[in-house]
Protein backbone atom coordinates (compact mmCIF):
# COMPACT_ATOMS: atom_id res chain seq x y z
CA UNK A 1 0.00 0.00 0.00
CA UNK A 2 1.53 3.19 -0.55
CA UNK A 3 1.21 6.64 0.74
CA UNK A 4 -1.32 7.98 -1.58
CA UNK A 5 -3.88 5.23 -0.85
CA UNK A 6 -5.69 6.83 1.29
CA UNK A 7 -5.96 10.41 -0.74
CA UNK A 8 -5.93 13.82 0.91
CA UNK A 9 -8.50 16.10 1.87
CA UNK A 10 -9.28 19.33 1.12
CA UNK A 11 -7.26 21.90 2.53
CA UNK A 12 -4.22 19.27 3.15
CA UNK A 13 -0.69 19.57 1.89
CA UNK A 14 1.69 17.72 0.99
CA UNK A 15 5.21 18.28 0.20
CA UNK A 16 7.98 15.85 -1.34
CA UNK A 17 9.85 13.29 0.44
CA UNK A 18 13.57 13.42 1.27
CA UNK A 19 15.47 10.99 -1.52
CA UNK A 20 16.76 8.50 1.38
CA UNK A 21 15.95 8.01 4.82
CA UNK A 22 18.14 8.88 8.05
CA UNK A 23 18.33 5.89 9.85
CA UNK A 24 16.63 2.18 9.87
CA UNK A 25 15.32 -0.21 12.88
CA UNK A 26 14.09 -3.24 13.52
CA UNK A 27 10.12 -4.51 13.56
CA UNK A 28 10.27 -6.69 16.94
CA UNK A 29 6.75 -8.12 16.27
CA UNK A 30 3.03 -7.74 14.79
CA UNK A 31 0.02 -6.28 16.65
CA UNK A 32 -3.40 -8.09 16.04
CA UNK A 33 -6.54 -6.11 15.89
CA UNK A 34 -9.98 -6.28 14.82
CA UNK A 35 -9.53 -3.56 12.44
CA UNK A 36 -8.85 -3.91 8.57
CA UNK A 37 -9.52 -1.08 7.05
CA UNK A 38 -9.14 2.73 8.20
CA UNK A 39 -12.77 4.02 8.82
CA UNK A 40 -13.24 1.43 11.16
CA UNK A 41 -10.41 2.09 13.15
CA UNK A 42 -10.68 4.22 16.44
CA UNK A 43 -9.64 7.62 16.40
CA UNK A 44 -7.49 7.49 19.41
CA UNK A 45 -6.48 4.64 21.73
CA UNK A 46 -8.40 5.79 24.56
CA UNK A 47 -11.74 5.06 22.61
CA UNK A 48 -10.54 1.32 22.15
CA UNK A 49 -12.04 -1.15 24.48
CA UNK A 50 -10.73 -4.12 21.92
CA UNK A 51 -8.77 -7.00 23.48
CA UNK A 52 -5.94 -6.86 21.07
CA UNK A 53 -2.98 -9.07 21.26
CA UNK A 54 0.85 -8.07 20.90
CA UNK A 55 2.61 -10.41 19.14
CA UNK A 56 6.97 -10.43 19.71
CA UNK A 57 9.37 -12.12 17.31
CA UNK A 58 10.76 -15.23 19.13
CA UNK A 59 14.62 -13.05 18.69
CA UNK A 60 12.98 -10.42 21.55
CA UNK A 61 10.79 -13.10 23.95
CA UNK A 62 13.63 -12.64 26.61
CA UNK A 63 12.92 -8.77 26.44
CA UNK A 64 9.40 -9.63 28.12
CA UNK A 65 11.19 -11.13 31.44
CA UNK A 66 9.25 -8.61 33.89
CA UNK A 67 6.62 -6.73 31.58
CA UNK A 68 3.83 -9.38 33.79
CA UNK A 69 4.64 -7.42 36.74
CA UNK A 70 3.25 -3.83 34.83
CA UNK A 71 -1.08 -2.92 34.84
CA UNK A 72 0.05 -0.54 31.88
CA UNK A 73 2.56 -0.37 29.27
CA UNK A 74 3.75 2.31 26.48
CA UNK A 75 3.67 0.75 23.31
CA UNK A 76 5.29 2.37 19.97
CA UNK A 77 4.12 0.92 16.37
CA UNK A 78 4.62 1.88 12.62
CA UNK A 79 1.79 2.95 11.09
CA UNK A 80 3.34 1.43 7.62
CA UNK A 81 -0.04 2.04 5.79
CA UNK A 82 -0.09 5.81 6.23
CA UNK A 83 0.96 9.40 4.27
CA UNK A 84 4.25 9.99 5.15
CA UNK A 85 4.14 13.55 3.10
CA UNK A 86 1.43 15.63 4.50
CA UNK A 87 1.91 19.13 6.48
CA UNK A 88 -1.02 20.27 6.98
CA UNK A 89 -4.05 17.85 7.50
CA UNK A 90 -8.33 18.05 7.71
CA UNK A 91 -8.99 15.94 10.68
CA UNK A 92 -12.14 13.89 9.57
CA UNK A 93 -13.93 14.63 12.92
CA UNK A 94 -13.22 18.12 12.52
CA UNK A 95 -13.07 19.93 9.16
CA UNK A 96 -9.92 22.36 10.62
CA UNK A 97 -6.57 21.97 9.07
CA UNK A 98 -4.08 21.45 11.41
CA UNK A 99 0.09 20.94 11.53
CA UNK A 100 0.87 17.20 11.28
CA UNK A 101 3.14 17.89 14.75
CA UNK A 102 0.23 19.35 16.36
CA UNK A 103 -2.12 16.00 15.62
CA UNK A 104 -1.89 12.54 16.45
CA UNK A 105 -2.66 11.43 13.11
CA UNK A 106 -0.85 8.31 12.32
CA UNK A 107 0.12 10.59 8.78
CA UNK A 108 3.43 12.09 9.64
CA UNK A 109 7.05 11.93 7.95
CA UNK A 110 7.97 9.24 10.53
CA UNK A 111 4.32 6.79 11.31
CA UNK A 112 5.70 6.17 14.75
CA UNK A 113 2.71 6.10 17.34
CA UNK A 114 2.25 6.02 20.56
CA UNK A 115 -0.06 4.15 23.00
CA UNK A 116 -0.29 3.73 26.84
CA UNK A 117 -2.14 -0.01 27.16
CA UNK A 118 -3.41 -1.81 30.38
CA UNK A 119 -1.73 -5.37 30.08
CA UNK A 120 -4.46 -7.94 30.50
CA UNK A 121 -1.78 -11.01 30.28
CA UNK A 122 1.56 -12.57 29.25
CA UNK A 123 1.03 -16.05 27.43
CA UNK A 124 4.37 -16.73 25.98
CA UNK A 125 5.60 -13.86 23.13
CA UNK A 126 1.96 -12.82 22.99
CA UNK A 127 0.85 -9.69 25.25
CA UNK A 128 -3.23 -9.48 25.61
CA UNK A 129 -3.75 -5.59 25.70
CA UNK A 130 -6.30 -3.09 25.91
CA UNK A 131 -5.88 0.43 23.95
CA UNK A 132 -4.44 0.35 20.62
CA UNK A 133 -5.77 1.95 17.41
CA UNK A 134 -3.87 0.79 14.87
CA UNK A 135 -4.86 -2.03 11.85
CA UNK A 136 -4.21 -5.72 12.24
CA UNK A 137 -0.81 -6.29 11.33
CA UNK A 138 0.57 -2.94 12.25
CA UNK A 139 4.55 -3.25 12.72
CA UNK A 140 5.85 -3.03 16.87
CA UNK A 141 8.47 -0.90 17.44
CA UNK A 142 9.27 -0.98 21.32
CA UNK A 143 7.24 -1.62 24.58
CA UNK A 144 8.36 0.19 27.64
CA UNK A 145 6.88 0.41 31.12
CA UNK A 146 3.96 3.12 31.73
CA UNK A 147 5.16 5.25 34.79
CA UNK A 148 2.36 7.56 35.98
CA UNK A 149 4.90 9.33 38.21
CA UNK A 150 6.97 10.30 35.19
CA UNK A 151 4.81 9.52 32.07
CA UNK A 152 1.96 11.48 33.40
CA UNK A 153 1.29 15.53 33.35
CA UNK A 154 -1.54 16.29 34.44
CA UNK A 155 -1.01 20.01 33.46
CA UNK A 156 -0.87 19.53 30.12
CA UNK A 157 -2.68 21.51 27.44
CA UNK A 158 -3.10 21.68 23.42
CA UNK A 159 -4.89 24.61 23.26
CA UNK A 160 -6.47 24.33 19.81
CA UNK A 161 -8.22 20.92 21.52
CA UNK A 162 -9.87 22.60 24.65
CA UNK A 163 -10.75 25.68 22.77
CA UNK A 164 -12.90 23.41 20.45
CA UNK A 165 -14.11 21.71 23.28
CA UNK A 166 -14.58 24.31 24.75
CA UNK A 167 -16.80 25.89 21.64
CA UNK A 168 -18.96 22.67 21.22
CA UNK A 169 -19.97 22.83 25.19
CA UNK A 170 -21.18 26.79 24.94
CA UNK A 171 -22.97 25.37 21.72
CA UNK A 172 -25.24 22.85 24.17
Amino acid sequence: MSETDFGMRQGEVAVELPSQFDASLYFIGRIRTPWTDRENCPKNARESHEVCTIEIADRWKAALKGVESCTHLVVLYWMDRSRRDLVVQVPRHDGVGWGTFALRSPARPNPIAMSVVRLLRVEGARLSVVGLDCLDKTPLLDIKPYFASTDAVAEAVVGWHDARKKEESEKD
